[in-house]
């Protein structure tokens, strides 16, 4: 068995940075989303996705994909969205086993109420913070993970 290869003192560095730094951003959004607007981080992110899908519905399978959650999971975070009336669910007409997730007007409504507050947020914790050029640079370094996991 070989020996791994450890990270050096500034990779790390970098590496603990991104760890710390994002999961304390995901805890301050999912507290800023919960507080001003009853919901989650992933709760709200599904609401993004649909609304950006034309006729603002995608089938539970590419949503579950796009809104980076578990078949499982993200069925569970539907159900509660559905009890608070911003996504019904509806069986695809050409394929029995298909479930669309479609997007109500309250839920598209919620979104846009949300998103005044949560891209404060994003600009307050992230984007302002962030000189340009390593805004660029994390764009295109995130491209290249996400492109590598999808392989």
């Amino acid at each position: 068995m070989s020996e791994p290869r450890w990270l050096d003192a500034a990779q790390q560095r970098d590496w603990r940075a991104y760890v710390d730094g994002s999961v304390r951003l995901t805890e301050i959004m999912d507290r800023d989303l919960k507080t001003r607007h009853g919901l989650s981080v992933s709760e709200y992110e599904i609401l993004v996705r649909l609304s950006e899908a034309p006729d603002r519905r995608l089938r539970m399978a590419e949503l579950a994909e796009n809104a980076s959650q578990s078949r499982s999971r993200l069925s569970h975070t539907c159900s509660r969205l559905e009890s608070k009336g911003l996504v019904k669910r509806d069986n695809c007409p050409n394929d029995k086993r298909g479930v669309y997730a479609h997007l109500t007007d309250e839920g598209f409504a919620a979104l846009d109420r949300a998103a005044r507050d949560h891209v404060e947020t994003v600009r307050n914790y992230f984007i302002d913070i962030i000189d340009p050029h390593d805004l660029e640079a994390i764009g295109r370094a995130f491209s290249l993970v996400l492109k590598n996991l999808s392989s």
